[in-house]
């Protein structure tokens, strides 16, 4: 009777991977950090411990997907699943904020910044800009319509429309490569490098790890989609689903502020490219 289960948690039993987790991790930040002072260890320090971390989420996640096929995810697991998601996405709330802060601290008092910018916003230097409707207002349509077709997804699987469930996330991977495809034509022939002013620095920092954001979705939807069609999801069990909506979701709310914020307004008045 002592190992007798009556509570609704899931006890994990002991495991390596968070340890290798932390470990990988550190070492590829060390690695980054040997690699951006030119130091030679770090062209092999980093990628060793981003395959570590790599390993360690492809295996930690798998044995979630273990366990819900093993009935461990109570509704009471799954609240703090739900939970930890909410967290995560509030967290990476903040660091959006972080580059949001920056480009607006620029922007807002290019007086008092006069040694950076010059006194005026865009800085001088930037002799163009991009014009927001043209790619960056394309790709803003395209990730509000992936958006549509994730719900779509979601509410085919919640009805056991298994066959729109699959349809709806072909459609939101082949949108979310798409954006991918045009931000990188639009980095190609932007007419401002990276590091050369804090209009360029402030405008790679916050729109390419949007795109990093982007892409790590996408894969995180490409896996949705294998277990589709594994049939692993149920409209009452479905939360590695869900929780791929909830971040497109924050990734596509994410775009808008940067369209409106760093494409319209932060170039308003600037020479178009």
């Amino acid at each position: 009777m002592a190992g007798t289960k009556n509570h609704d948690y899931h006890i994990l039993p002991p495991d390596i991977w968070p340890l290798l987790g932390a470990l990988s991790a550190l070492i590829m930040t060390s690695g980054g950090v040997l690699y951006m002072h030119d130091i030679a260890a770090g062209k092999f320090v980093l990628p060793i411990g981003f395959a570590g971390v790599l390993l360690t989420m492809f295996s930690w996640w798998t044995n979630v997907v273990k366990e819900a096929h093993q009935g461990h995810h109570t509704p009471v697991v799954q609240l703090h699943l739900r939970y930890g998601m909410i967290l995560f996405i509030a967290s990476e709330v903040m660091f959006f904020v972080g580059w949001f802060w920056a480009f607006f601290d620029f922007s807002l008092f290019p007086s008092e910044l006069a040694e950076v910018v010059g006194g005026q916003f865009p800085p001088k230097g930037v002799e163009a800009v991009l014009d927001p409707f043209d790619l960056p207002l394309l790709n803003t349509l395209i990730l509000l319509c992936s958006g549509t077709t994730v719900t779509w997804a979601h509410h085919a699987l919640i009805h056991g429309d298994r066959d729109g469930l699959k349809k709806g996330l072909w459609a939101t991977v082949l949108l979310g490569l798409l954006f991918t495809s045009i931000q990188a034509y639009e980095y190609a022939h932007a007419p401002f490098a990276f590091g050369e002013n804090t209009y360029g620095s402030a405008f790679y920092m916050a729109t390419g790890f949007h795109g990093f954001h982007v892409i790590i979705g996408t894969i995180f939807l490409i896996v949705c989609l294998k277990r589709a069609y594994n049939g692993d999801f149920t409209p009452r069990q479905h939360f590695g689903f869900e929780a791929a909506a909830w971040y497109w979701h924050f990734v596509d709310v994410v775009w808008l502020f940067l369209f409106i914020s760093i494409y319209i307004w932060g170039g308003w008045g600037a020479p178009i490219h």
